[in-house]
């Protein structure tokens, strides 16, 4: 019997890793190889390499960018720290964070403002985590589950007010936002709507996958997050599911026995990767392959203007 092999829809890349990738390699072309990045641009190692193999190369800290070296920070977002020492070194520095954590720091900037005590929901060392509590000029607690919430050391009066990491559950994250309404008369934050529209749409399209699969294949690095978070909530819906960066890491007795294999991608993943796994699987057996209906992605982000000036002036050129 061939196997049958369903797509979510949507998958992989959203408008922030693709606006990130597009910096790194037009910062390339702007201002000649090497361009130095710190931390990876995006969380996929498939990605990284590719930049890699362009002329970027990836940092763990300013420490490691030579003087006067074009220097591109991650989409997670960065530290005030690391802003203010790329100054002090007067890096020339491109920032690629995604407007959407962009609009995270905003928010908690504006609570804490307000007196509030803020409290961020997210996961501890994630790179988003870190940026965004050195982005509040304020005590931050990061709290990860509902748990958590009954053993923060507030008074239930506190005026508190939440942002949450852009690529959690959304399940998750409302069930903690719940909980600190329960504990608290005072709460303000964002709705759990306003969490990244990429992380919702992707976790709605593998539940709808999940319906109808017999095993999830999630495309995705081992370190990102909203990859991570797919594959457990088809593990929570009851599918034997597994977190993949390609088809090589695709085990063949995942589909004995199997009549469906349902295939999504974190925001991180590129198509290529997608395809590898289909080539893996159609080389164990015959496959059909289709795609769920799902919501149709339009969004864009600009380019920082640098970036914009110099495509101006090359159409310019050109015509």
């Amino acid at each position: 019997m061939p196997l049958h092999v369903i797509l979510a829809n949507p998958r992989g890349f959203c408008a922030g890793v693709t606006r990130a990738i597009d910096i790194v390699e037009r910062a390339i072309d702007r201002f000649g190889a090497p361009v130095y990045v710190r931390h990876e641009i995006v969380h996929n190692r498939f990605v990284v390499d590719q930049l890699r193999d362009k002329g970027a190369v990836f940092v763990d800290e300013l420490s490691d960018v030579p003087a006067g070296a074009t220097t591109i920070l991650s989409a997670h977002g960065v530290a005030k720290a690391v802003q203010k020492e790329a100054k002090e070194r007067n890096l020339p520095v491109i920032d690629a964070t995604c407007p959407l954590v962009t609009k995270v720091h905003i928010q908690g900037r504006r609570y804490a403002k307000a007196g509030r005590q803020i409290v961020l929901i997210g996961h501890a060392g994630h790179a988003e985590v870190i940026g965004t509590i050195g982005q509040i000029d304020a005590p931050v607690v990061l709290v990860s589950s509902a748990d958590e919430v009954a053993a923060l050391p507030f008074e239930p009066d506190t005026p508190i007010a939440y942002v949450t990491q852009t690529t959690l559950s959304v399940d998750d994250t409302r069930g903690i936002i719940a909980a600190l309404h329960e504990r608290f008369s005072d709460v303000a934050g964002p709705d759990v709507d306003d969490i990244c529209y990429a992380t919702q749409n992707r976790q709605t399209a593998v539940r709808k996958l999940a319906e109808v699969s017999d095993v999830l294949i999630v495309v995705g690095s081992r370190n990102s997050s909203n990859s991570n978070r797919l594959r457990e909530i088809g593990a929570e819906m009851g599918i034997r599911s597994y977190l993949v960066d390609g088809g090589d890491d695709v085990d063949p007795a995942w589909v004995d026995g199997v009549d469906t294999v349902g295939i999504t991608a974190g925001a991180s993943a590129p198509d290529a990767l997608v395809e590898s796994v289909i080539a893996k699987l159609g080389r164990l057996r015959d496959l059909t392959v289709s795609q769920l209906e799902g919501v149709s992605e339009n969004v864009e982000f600009s380019l920082p203007p640098i970036l914009r000036r110099h495509d101006t002036a090359v159409r310019a050129a050109a015509e």
